[in-house]
């Protein structure tokens, strides 16, 4: 990981390097953009602030990184797992921008970063589909949503490899998908791999953990050289990718 870090630091790049209209109105308006005082996040980071304090203890079931079955405090899952605020702030806007109405999120978690996907989504009527393999963790998901009045999530429940394609079937096509269940190659691919069947071309698709192993690096080149895909931007901690057809293929290394 500190391997990968320097790698990236060394080849990250901010708005001076963007001569494609698109990425530098993305970069300065949307990536790197100081909104943390913004109001819709101060319900979210309370949420949050309580479950990283909370010492219940639940039983896990982990698909994602293959650990197994486990148990775990509910404090030590928010405060290992949950994405930085920085991040889910990130997707909100990403949202906002694309004006997205139909969201899937892999990897519900406790529920966090979905509510600023389901809030960032609630404006424009429309819906999150997040999927979580674990029982426990989806019913403590569903309080967070209950709490932060996030009416537009719908839970899907159960092994992603099983869950994923009838819901597929059901919905329309899919402006953004959050990947962030599976941190290992030929899941993040299959996955990946399924969903193209529903992009449009404005759809985005954001990959959580990009360079957490060698495994997600490899997944990350392979969806990168992609014919579908034409441009990607890698934030280190997360990847974008974009299915443009009227962008020139492009690859980007940036400072978040």
């Amino acid at each position: 990981m500190i391997q990968a870090y320097l790698r990236y630091w060394l080849a990250a790049r901010d708005e001076h390097s963007l001569h494609s209209p698109f990425l530098y109105d993305l970069y300065t308006r949307t990536i790197r953009v100081d909104d943390r005082n913004a109001p819709a996040y101060a319900p979210i980071a309370q949420v949050r602030e309580h479950l990283c304090s909370n010492s219940s203890q639940i039983h896990v079931t982990d698909f994602g990184t293959g650990a197994g079955q486990y148990h775990r405090s509910i404090g030590s899952i928010a405060r290992k797992s949950l994405k930085a605020d920085k991040y889910g702030r990130l997707l909100y806007r990403l949202t906002q921008r694309f004006q997205t109405r139909t969201v899937l999120d892999f990897g519900t978690s406790l529920g966090v970063t979905t509510a600023y996907l389901a809030k960032g989504t609630e404006g424009m009527g429309g819906q999150v589909v997040t999927f979580e393999g674990c029982p426990e963790t989806a019913a403590l998901a569903g309080q967070t949503f209950a709490q932060l009045g996030c009416t537009n999530v719908r839970q899907v429940v159960g092994n992603l490899d099983q869950t994923l394609a009838p819901a597929l079937a059901q919905l329309p096509p899919v402006d953004l998908v959050f990947f962030d269940a599976n941190h290992r190659y030929t899941p993040t691919i299959q996955y990946f791999t399924a969903c193209l069947e529903r992009i449009h071309n404005d759809s985005v698709f954001v990959f959580d953990d990009i360079h957490w192993s060698a495994e997600m690096e490899q997944a990350w080149q392979t969806i990168q050289e992609h014919p579908a895909v034409t441009v990607s931007v890698d934030l280190f901690a997360l990847g974008l990718v974009f299915f443009r057809r009227e962008q020139p293929r492009q690859h980007f290394v940036l400072r978040l």
